[in-house]
């Protein structure tokens, strides 16, 4: 987590804002601090967009918005140019699971992000065995490319399965798995490439 001070130095209006932050490099948090309130106003960075994370409602950066807030939720943004790995429901780190991991694509920009994996019941990932999967997101093209699975840990799932969802109003919103993928894919390690629709 981090102020927004930190991403846009150069923008004056994010200097005084102490009640929106980042969580990562792409999720726009901002927290509910009055008592009975149902909206609030919130200050999106210039970016590419941003994107409701309930309801895939692409916004242009650089305004003040009033955001819906009522009780049961936060208002959350995501940053155009993201990908947002979103892995199945577990109720504690080691259950196994079959379920695909959701890859949501924010389009808008480029991007890149790295998955990382351990075995998640010790601290031998302070040692080294540990994996990670880098991705990126070709806007231009509209290509997702799963690289190469570096390194390794014990008990290391050999395949994975990936639905890709590539957002927008409606379609890949909100906390709940998105029935209708883009595109899935099964993992085996090696570096695959989609150009999503």
């Amino acid at each position: 987590m981090h102020p927004l001070v930190m991403d846009w130095r150069e923008d004056t209006r994010v200097r005084e804002i102490g009640d929106q932050f980042l969580f990562g490099s792409s999720t726009l948090v901002n927290p509910v601090t009055e008592e009975g309130a149902t909206s609030r106003s919130v200050y999106l960075p210039q970016a590419a967009g941003w994107y409701d994370f309930r309801t895939g409602e692409k916004l242009n950066g650089g305004q003040r918005i009033v955001a819906n807030a009522p009780l049961d939720r936060i208002p959350l943004f995501v940053k155009a140019g993201s990908i947002l790995p979103l892995g199945p429901e577990v109720q504690y780190a080691e259950q196994p699971t079959d379920e695909p991991t959701e890859l949501r694509i924010y389009p808008g920009a480029n991007a890149d992000f790295n998955i990382y994996e351990d075995a998640g019941d010790t601290y031998d990932y302070e040692k080294g065995p540990h994996a990670v999967i880098p991705l990126y997101w070709d806007n231009a093209s509209a290509t997702l490319t799963i690289g190469t699975r570096q390194g390794s840990y014990p008990s290391m799932p050999r395949d994975l399965r990936f639905n890709i969802v590539l957002v927008s109003p409606n379609h890949g919103a909100g906390p709940q798995v998105t029935r209708e993928v883009n595109r899935s894919i099964h993992y085996s390690g090696s570096s695959v490439t989609s150009v999503l629709p």
